[in-house]
């Protein structure tokens, strides 16, 4: 999909993109900052998108660490399975809430999300902190993109500690939030 096609689908699903723009590659490279690839097993994904953050990841996978990533829009999907033809990476045309039917009782290292919480409504937004925290082992992490400090308080409810870092390299400017 040309990258005006990817525009028009970011803009058509405002409401699950959650984005204006695609992720600058400063946030990337602050989100994944957080994110010790040597020796991960598995890294869970959440909105894939346009594969600017699936790219940062699969640029620093280990080739023995499998990656799934998340994305309802069947194509961002389409477009992510040609970008990303590795067999370690799994691109998934599904709802995060659904987490639990693809790691086959495995435990993911990391989940990394840009997914727009404030727009989802509060069982969904629950449903997938909930599969997110399930599925990280005891010393994993939760990192998040988003655009709201206020979103903090969503995710100490569910991991406890939260730490915060900042970006103004981004359109708009963006927090990371990593959670244990």
């Amino acid at each position: 999909m040309s990258k005006s096609g990817l525009l028009l689908e970011l803009y058509s699903n405002l409401s699950t993109t959650g984005a204006l723009t695609f992720s600058s590659k400063t946030l990337v490279k602050k989100m994944l900052e957080h994110v010790e690839f040597e020796g991960a097993k598995l890294i869970i994904e959440l909105g894939g998108g346009d594969g600017s953050i699936t790219r940062g990841i699969v640029d620093k996978l280990d080739p023995g660490t499998e990656l799934l990533v998340f994305e309802i829009s069947k194509s961002f999907c389409s477009t992510m399975e040609k970008l990303f033809p590795q067999e370690n990476v799994r691109i998934i045309n599904d709802s995060a809430e659904n987490i639990g039917k693809y790691i086959n009782g495995q435990q993911a290292d990391y989940v990394l999300s840009s997914l727009p919480f404030s727009f989802f409504a509060p069982e969904v937004r629950n449903n997938i902190l909930s599969q997110s925290k399930t599925a990280l082992t005891q010393n994993g992490r939760f990192v998040q993109i988003c655009y709201s400090y206020m979103l903090k308080n969503l995710f100490k409810k569910h991991f406890g500690e939260v730490d915060t870092s900042f970006t103004l390299k981004n359109l708009p400017p963006a927090f990371v939030m990593v959670c244990r």
